[in-house]
């Protein structure tokens, strides 16, 4: 098997390796940028053991139907972490680390692969970067399932063996010493992986007996293809694709791409020469929204619709107040500069909207910032990340219009401890009327 037949799987891979990586406004001064590194972070076990936020392995179990002869390829990605000396202090820059094993099923069947690996550390360059010693192992075990079909449970665990002495310490010298956005592409060469999202009927029984921890195992590739697995550290579904509108990564993972790239257009140019000393990806970022042509800026908006009459005369937006005591309004997608305009994705090009103070009826109870509701996510759409969250009481902290005149409720969690530090970034759970209900 060639390293090409990966090819696709790893550019779906590479987002989730830099899933959270660097945060809008891309500079090591700001507070967010100060704690990173969300997803996939497998500590040293005794400080895993003694702090408690972060787990120390990761287990994938799941379902394969090998054919004579076949043979299992893992290969496990994570980060190590480099820290650069900087003006504003450290900086961790990721350096992209792969571990590639190769297994023939029968070896797997008859007994656990233990495989044992290690990185090294230095310090080396000039400003000085230093490194970390990076010390694991991967064990791998496979067992068949009794029956006509063949089906066998792949046991695949990630093990960060790295000492730790004393107490728990700071979470940032942990994270020096862990494997971070740690996932892994499975492949076979003859046989198929089956899914454990969408299981034929004959496999649920074995898709139920399988034990995940920390990971979420999907298929990758092109639609139909089952022969390359994902364990990823975030839910994914079967067959997940890069949207193809997006024209490079932002590593904000928690924004749109259209959002990031206006707000980082309007970055001072101060702000722009901090952010490029950062980081070289936060360099390219800066570069590449400068040089945007506006025909990709407009791919980025989902449906761009043009409010402008054939003679070229702007169609005005015309704002409603309905009885919700909300506004009904679509802006303009006019975005000339010129004296006195305002781009449309400007806050002020609609001073009719305010979401600290508008509302919108829901069951006849008008909800607005400060209102308290339960969570009723699905009704319309959800993802399973949202349905976790059925039933949790919320406040509203913004009642939000967009360009389709669509309302959303921006909330947070009352039961979350980070609930403040959500509140001051500004980065709210959104929810549309008719999924929550009134408290």
């Amino acid at each position: 098997m060639s390293a090409t037949d990966l090819g696709e799987a790893r550019k779906l891979a590479d987002a989730i390796l830099y899933e959270g990586y660097l945060l809008y406004p891309y500079r090591a001064s700001s507070q967010k940028n100060r704690h990173r590194w969300q997803f996939g972070v497998l500590a040293p076990k005794a400080w895993a053991e003694l702090d408690g936020s972060e787990p120390w392995a990761s287990q994938t179990e799941c379902l394969l139907e090998p054919r004579r002869g076949a043979s299992l390829r893992v290969v496990l990605r994570f980060l190590q972490l480099e820290a650069r000396e900087t003006a504003d202090g450290a900086w961790d820059e990721g350096i992209e680390r792969e571990v590639e094993l190769r297994f023939p099923v029968t070896e797997l069947l008859a007994r656990e692969q233990v495989v044992p690996f290690d990185l090294p550390g230095g310090r080396s360059g000039e400003p000085p970067r230093t490194r970390w010693p990076l010390f694991g192992v991967i064990r791998c075990r496979a067992h068949r399932f009794e029956g006509p079909y063949g089906v066998v449970k792949l046991r695949l665990r990630v093990e960060n063996t790295n000492r730790w002495q004393g107490p728990a310490g700071r979470r940032d010298e942990a994270l020096r010493r862990s494997l971070v956005a740690a996932h892994t592409l499975l492949a076979v060469d003859t046989g198929s992986f089956v899914s454990l999202l969408d299981p034929p009927e004959w496999a649920r029984p074995a898709v139920a007996s399988c034990d995940n921890q920390h990971t979420w195992p999907v298929l990758v590739g092109e639609e139909g293809r089952d022969d390359v697995l994902l364990s990823s550290p975030i839910i994914l579904y079967d067959h997940p694709r890069v949207a193809p509108e997006s024209p490079r990564d932002l590593y904000d993972g928690t924004e749109i791409d259209e959002i990031l790239t206006l707000r980082t257009m309007a970055l001072t140019e101060e702000e722009k020469a901090a952010a490029r000393a950062t980081d070289a990806r936060a360099a390219a970022i800066i570069d590449h929204v400068d040089a945007l042509p506006p025909e990709l800026l407009e791919r980025l908006h989902g449906a761009v619709r043009y409010l402008s009459s054939p003679g070229g005369g702007q169609i005005l937006p015309q704002a409603t107040t309905g009885g919700n005591g909300g506004h009904q309004s679509v802006p303009s997608l006019d975005s000339s500069t010129g004296p006195g305009s305002v781009p449309w994705w400007d806050p002020g090009a609609d001073t009719s909207v305010e979401p600290a103070t508008d509302g919108v009826r829901v069951n006849g109870v008008r909800v607005a910032r400060g209102s308290k509701v339960v969570l009723r996510p699905g009704r319309r759409r959800a993802d399973a990340q949202d349905l976790f969250l059925e039933g949790r009481t919320a406040t509203v902290e913004a009642v939000l219009l967009d360009v389709d005149g669509e309302h959303h409720l921006a909330v947070t969690l009352d039961d979350d401890p980070a609930a403040d530090l959500a509140r001051w970034h500004g980065r709210y759970l959104y929810f549309a009327p008719d999924e929550v209900e009134p408290r």
